[in-house]
């Protein structure tokens, strides 16, 4: 698939088939280097968020399908495997492309579950692909066919030991996504600087633009690129710009660096007709799977320009009832705002199944209506049992493996509670894993004196009890078998306790600042208490490690 197409061919056979909306990239209209990357990314940051990233395979199906005959296959640019999607999302990984390290793996960003750089990979490729940067393989250490980890050549790697080389016909895909990404979150500190550094523009690093611009040009966007850039917009009413305008990445770092750029002329001036940007007729906000009981709310980008008056919105459809808007219009100043407005919806189920409604925008002066679908599943309140975690292995001064048994519980991820040793101090962290991983690479044990980790499981917010706790040190492993477990379920009015036949005594609940909030004596099975929203700690005596919930 790897082609060498004239520039002016590509683009004229690329606006054949792209659907931008009217008046989404005038902001970026005649501007040059610096100024240009931020007015992108003025244009692309705000978004609607997709419902979680443990509903990601629901998107895939969509955005990441490739149809061989009248079978429906996981599109996997990390291996040759074929998956048919109706066998489920077994031996894939939920990948970011542009690795959550780099930025500190932090959730509370939306690049963490940006369908952008978001893809459905081999476990393998990805786990071989770690957090490495992309390059050219000298010597591979992994090689599929299609993925390739190894020692990269001369000038390349920034730093690492290790690159990540996609096969001839994705490497376009992935530089397109790393421009995206670099621009749409770079304002973002990176703790890991192999092809981006601490700065609005460039971002990159030269060894970086170089390898980026010449996959961008050898292997120009794809009908799969243009195909997929409309379903993402059609959930997170964003697009990917340099699939929209190959050049752009050439006005940026490029051949073209310096020069004013233009998509389809100067923007338009006030006099233009009133014209809603986004979200479009079609746009479909999904709230994935939500415990019966609990409730979720999502925010409905709108960006629009010249709008004359209010924008109104009406619920219909035969769940309308379980769907509430935070207002029934929107000004037309907040809508023609240069960051837009984020209008919140909250899903609310009273019964088990799936349930879909409809929101009609209309008035403020735009011709006819949008139709903005909403859909959400609702399921019973998971049952969990606690797993067991295993001795750690691969054990060195600077890494290990923490690893636990496969649970045999429907879930959405695993939850691993890691405790570094430092000085003195104990610093707790969550890291989320995949729920078809049962192990944990760990690159970082050089900084603790020691180290444990738990486990527990999570589905639609809720979490088993903790595993036994397993102490990892620079001499060796212990396993802690003493510990009792205790869960904690989280429900829109209250925190109940799960403990089983263990009584836990002097619990303590700290909010997020580690003041002492609660001291409970005693803490009996299924003993409910009332919390206000915020981020909390538990501890008892049974524990030797805190508990993080989050009450919303």
């Amino acid at each position: 698939m790897k082609r060498l197409l004239p520039l002016l061919a590509l683009l004229l056979a690329f606006a054949s088939s792209a659907s931008i909306p009217k008046g989404y990239y005038n902001a970026i209209n005649a501007k040059k280097n610096s100024e240009l990357k931020t007015a992108v990314r003025n244009v692309i940051y705000d978004h609607t968020t997709v419902s979680s990233y443990n509903s990601l395979p629901n998107y895939f199906k969509k955005t990441d399908k490739k149809t061989v005959g009248s079978t429906d296959y996981w599109w996997d640019m990390y291996s040759s495997t074929q998956r048919k999607i109706s066998d489920g999302f077994s031996g894939l990984n939920r990948e970011h492309s542009f690795p959550k390290s780099w930025w500190g793996g932090g959730t509370d960003t939306p690049a963490y579950i940006d369908l952008n750089h978001l893809y459905p990979g081999d476990g393998s490729a990805n786990q071989s692909k770690s957090n490495w940067p992309l390059g050219i393989v000298q010597s591979a250490t992994f090689d599929n066919g299609v993925s390739k980890i190894g020692t990269p050549v001369s000038g390349q790697g920034g730093g690492a030991s290790k690159v990540y080389e996609p096969a001839d016909e994705y490497k376009g895909d992935f530089a397109r996504t790393y421009f995206y990404m670099a621009t749409c979150y770079q304002d973002l500190t990176w703790t890991y600087t192999y092809m981006v550094s601490n700065n609005v523009y460039p971002t990159f690093n030269t060894w970086a633009i170089n390898l980026l611009l010449q996959w961008h040009r050898d292997d120009p966007v794809s009908q799969k690129e243009i195909d997929r850039n409309e379903v993402v917009y059609s959930y997170q009413n964003n697009r990917n710009p340099f699939i929209d305008y190959p050049e752009l990445a050439e006005y940026i770092w490029g051949n073209h660096k310096g020069e004013l750029f233009y998509t389809d002329g100067p923007t338009p001036g006030p006099e233009d007709q009133p014209n809603l940007i986004t979200p479009t007729q079609g746009t479909t906000l999904d709230f994935g799977e939500v415990a019966l009981g609990s409730s979720v709310t999502r925010q409905l980008f709108f960006k629009g320009e010249n709008l004359t008056g209010s924008l109104s919105l009406t619920l219909s459809g035969a769940n309308k009832a379980m769907f509430s808007l935070s207002s029934s219009s929107i000004a037309a100043e907040l809508v023609n705002a240069a960051d837009g407005y984020q209008l919140n919806i909250t899903y609310s189920p009273t019964a088990l199944g799936d349930h879909t409604a409809k929101v009609l925008v209309y008035d403020g002066g735009i011709t006819g209506s949008r139709g903005i679908v909403l859909s959400g599943s609702c399921k019973e309140v998971p049952s969990l049992s606690a797993v067991v975690a295993l001795d750690a292995s691969d054990i060195t001064n600077e890494s290990y493996v923490a690893n636990w048994e496969a649970s045999t519980d429907e879930i959405d991820a695993y939850i691993v509670t890691r405790t570094r040793y430092i000085d003195g101090s104990a610093e707790v962290e969550e890291i989320e894993v995949d729920p078809s991983e049962t192990s944990l690479q760990i690159t970082d044990f050089s900084e603790s004196t020691e180290e444990t980790y738990s486990v527990q499981t999570e589905r639609l917010g809720f979490r088993s009890p903790a595993s036994n706790l397993i102490t990892v040190a620079h001499d060796g492993v212990e396993r802690i078998e003493g510990e009792q477990p205790l869960g904690v379920a989280v429900f829109p009015d209250c925190v109940r306790f799960i403990c089983g036949a263990t009584t836990h005594t002097g619990a303590r609940i700290y909010d997020a600042a580690g003041r002492l909030r609660y001291f409970i004596p005693t803490i009996e099975n299924n003993m409910e208490i009332n919390l206000p929203f915020g981020v909390y700690f538990i501890t008892t005596d049974q524990l030797s490690h805190p508990i993080r919930i989050v009450v919303r």
